[in-house]
């Protein structure tokens, strides 16, 4: 075996390098935080040298924004959840998670842009895009519900969906999710003329 196939079985460089950093990437930086995670422990995680991780992420604020978009891509629109009707896709965005499961974190996007706070600009404008789209996608869905106020009502059910991440964190509790449910169905029910 070679000086160089050696590194690369030790180091774990090659095939399926990128995704396994990605992978290490995504679950420290959820559960650890951005800025608590270094590359060196991300390379470490992914079994990939430090060189490796910025052949393929050449900054950390490339890797943050990597990790932002593979998130992104892994989260269903909240218009093409399994649900029956805009209704129930709605209140879909209201899971009340199971206590014990381990420590509430809450939204990955907004952890980042707490996190970024102006040190990572391409991350706070990918945020704020995602936040936006997801906006818009709760907006068409109090549109297709029947809203007369559909602009209004998705602000508020966007908000709703925020306060119930940020305050079940913040307590480490799924209260809030349940609360936020229960408040969501009361301003749908309210939200259409007889």
């Amino acid at each position: 075996m070679t000086t160089t196939a050696t590194a690369s079985k030790r180091t774990g460089g090659g095939r399926g390098a990128r995704d396994r950093i990605l992978a290490a990437a995504t679950e420290l930086f959820y559960f650890d935080g951005i800025n608590a995670t270094g590359v060196d422990r991300v390379a470490s995680k992914a079994d990939v040298s430090k060189r490796t991780l910025y052949k393929h992420f050449p900054s950390k604020a490339v890797l943050v924004e990597q990790y932002l978009a593979h998130l992104r891509a892994a989260l269903p629109d909240p218009r093409e959840a399994e649900a029956e009707g805009p209704r129930a896709r709605l209140l879909s965005l209201f899971p009340v998670p199971e206590q014990g499961v381990g420590r509430m974190r809450g939204c990955p996007f907004h952890n980042a842009a707490v996190e970024a706070a102006a040190s990572m600009p391409g991350v706070e404008d990918f945020v704020r895009l995602h936040k936006l789209a997801f906006l818009d996608a709760v907006t068409d869905l109090c549109r297709e519900f029947g809203a007369d106020d559909p602009v209004l009502l998705g602000k508020q059910i966007a908000l709703l969906y925020e306060g119930a991440a940020a305050l079940s964190t913040s307590l480490d509790d799924s209260a809030p999710w349940a609360c936020a449910r229960t408040t969501a169905a009361a301003l749908l029910d309210g939200s259409r003329s007889a």
